[in-house]
């Protein structure tokens, strides 16, 4: 997750570890072997919990795994670039502390690194806050998703820009482009795991 400015310049048990039956697994110890679709259980689980589009969230998560997600390796990189972002959802200090902060969320944004699951549901409350913050009435030139994935990569202000006809930037282009070429392997991804979920439509 990045901040791109336009208008101006993201204890265990208590925290939302996996539900009964649901294990989480760690990713492997290799770059570029995280697959997202690991985490559909807990995807799913956060998006009903929240009210969020569960292929939103998937797709968020596809969006952000540029890099490998392993606790050591995230560690590594946090010595190489200490305001980097943790978790499967590359969150960064700031972002998670608001979200603590409106949702009385246990845990530390260091936390994210070592958990799945408290990264995938600080993930989903955050898109749940961006949500409520969207005007009910904008030019829809993007889907209401497309906005929240925005609002995820860019932070609110921008968001709510967008959704007010203020062009995105080139990076905030490149992440919109990346979510929707990413959107369908999404769904398929939570379709895998619950054949149940909804299609895919944005």
């Amino acid at each position: 997750m990045t901040e791109e400015a336009i208008a101006e310049p993201g204890e265990r048990s208590a925290r939302s570890g996996p539900g009964p039956g649901e294990s989480v697994r760690t990713p492997p110890l290799r770059p570029g072997g995280y697959d997202p679709a690991d985490y559909a259980s807990s995807v799913l689980r956060c998006a009903h919990e929240t009210g969020v589009s569960p292929v939103l969230l998937m797709a968020v998560l596809y969006n952000e795994a540029y890099k490998p997600h392993h606790p050591l390796l995230e560690r590594l990189w946090q010595w190489w670039k200490p305001d980097a972002s943790f978790g499967l959802a590359n969150m960064h200090r700031a972002t998670f502390e608001r979200v603590r902060r409106t949702h009385s969320v246990a845990g530390r944004w260091t936390d994210l690194r070592d958990d799945p699951a408290f990264a995938v549901r600080t993930a989903a409350l955050y898109l749940k806050d961006l949500d409520g913050r969207l005007p009910d009435r904008y030019p829809r030139r993007y889907t209401r998703d497309e906005l929240l994935a925005l609002g995820y990569n860019t932070g609110e202000r921008n968001m709510r820009a967008f959704a007010h006809g203020v062009p995105p930037g080139p990076m905030a282009r490149s992440y919109l482009r990346r979510l929707r070429a990413n959107w369908q392997r999404a769904a398929e991804a939570l379709r895998d795991a619950d054949p149940a979920t909804p299609p895919a439509g944005r």
